[in-house]
């Protein structure tokens, strides 16, 4: 009792440097000691069996440890993943080390320096945008869904018609939005793809006259290729595509979605997607899917800073994979990109809860405010004032610098 001993939570820079100097700690020396109070858990994959002895023998000398297969010790695994542990100046110290190394070392030595950049980022910084800019890392960005669907799993095509569209996002601006997001075909499980002319002319007259009545920027949620340059033309500024630049079918989406982005210079939401809910690894392989996204937009000229990822709940993923990913929605932070939340009245709320879709308000706070506990940008959602009010409340607690 006499020494009041407890646990402490240091998530960043910032509280690291908050508890030194409650306990007095000189300035110079919560610089040197900053690196050294954040703990990180690091799995690296497909690694050699020499490559993973090398790695555990660079981490075991610097302080840190180091799992690798039991057979990697006589080299009968071929190929496998390492976990390594250790403090983000033990982490700085290995990727030094690893430079100039063979079997790839030096390669996962920058990878390593580069995660820990994305880790340890601090302050906000601007993404830009048409009736933008947006500001990341000062609050919890809110997007507003407007769905101009007749068969929306969500209100039934409450807003399919050019007046109450135009009502609604306008209300939604009122009650806080930040971005509208405009779907002109309902993806929910199940759905039938829509023509592309049908899609262009639910959604082009609406984004031509939201441009003229709200002024935050307007995204269009849409994989089909056409679609986005007609939304992007009529001055939408933002694409928002389910399947990441990775589509398949015949829509002239993928690649083309992503040509579309790099010459209209706008952000791009990328979200993973994938037929059936097959997995071997799930996170592994749904950071591996958001890599791919982002290597094909930026190397079709997508500026790196204007690319935000969406882990894709409800799409390709069960109830239990879905609960298993907003569990770990921290993981995210590996690709150094803002991160939206999509749960809104989805799926797994109503399975948790046993309710209808109408009744999933309270079920979406609670997604809203766990992903921004673990550190999202934004949260996509259809109760705009009810939302808006759990993120103020939520980044009260949270964002605290």
């Amino acid at each position: 009792m006499d020494f009041n001993t407890r646990i402490v939570g240091v998530h960043n820079y910032a509280t690291a440097k908050k508890f030194f100097a409650e306990v007095g700690s000189s300035q110079g020396g919560s610089g040197v000691m900053t690196p050294k109070s954040l703990f990180y858990t690091i799995v690296a994959e497909n690694l050699s069996d020499p490559a993973a002895n090398i790695l555990k023998q660079e981490m075991l000398s610097k302080g840190g440890e180091c799992a690798i297969h039991r057979d990697a010790l006589t080299h009968k695994t071929g190929r496998s993943s390492v976990m390594m542990m250790g403090t983000v100046k033990q982490f700085k110290g290995v990727a030094l080390k690893l430079k100039g190394q063979v079997f790839k070392l030096s390669q996962l030595g920058q990878e390593i320096a580069t995660l820990l950049e994305h880790l340890t980022r601090e302050g906000s910084w601007e993404m830009g945008c048409k009736n933008g800019p947006l500001t990341f890392g000062e609050r919890t960005l809110v997007m507003g869904i407007l769905n101009i669907t007749p068969n929306s799993f969500s209100d039934g095509g409450r807003f399919n018609q050019m007046d109450l569209a135009l009502e609604h996002a306008s209300q939604m601006v009122a009650e806080g939005a930040d971005i509208i997001d405009v779907g002109g075909e309902s993806t929910h499980p199940g759905y039938q793809m829509i023509d592309t002319q049908e899609e262009i002319e639910r959604i082009v007259p609406v984004i031509e006259a939201l441009v003229k009545k709200i002024k935050v920027p307007i995204s269009i949620d849409t994989y089909k290729a056409e679609v986005a340059e007609q939304a992007l033309a009529a001055g939408a500024g933002m694409l928002n595509d389910i399947w990441g630049f990775q589509f398949q079918g015949d829509q002239q989406g993928g690649p083309k979605m992503a040509q579309l982005a790099a010459e209209y210079d706008c952000p791009v939401i990328l979200m993973h997607n994938q037929d059936g809910t097959a997995y071997e690894n799930l996170m592994g392989e749904v950071l591996l899917f958001l890599r791919k996204s982002i290597e094909i937009a930026e190397n079709a000229g997508v500026q790196p800073d204007k690319i935000i990822i969406d882990p894709g709940i409800g799409f390709g993923k069960d109830l239990d994979q879905n609960l298993e990913v907003m569990s770990r929605l921290e993981e995210f932070k590996s690709l150094g990109k803002p991160v939206l939340l999509g749960t809104s009245r989805k799926g797994m709320i109503g399975k948790v809860l046993d309710v209808p879709v109408t009744e999933r308000v309270e079920g979406t706070g609670a997604t809203c405010a766990i992903g921004i506990a673990k550190g999202v940008d934004i949260v996509r959602v259809h109760d705009v004032k009810e939302m808006v009010r759990v993120v103020k409340m939520t980044d009260a607690m949270v964002r605290r610098n």
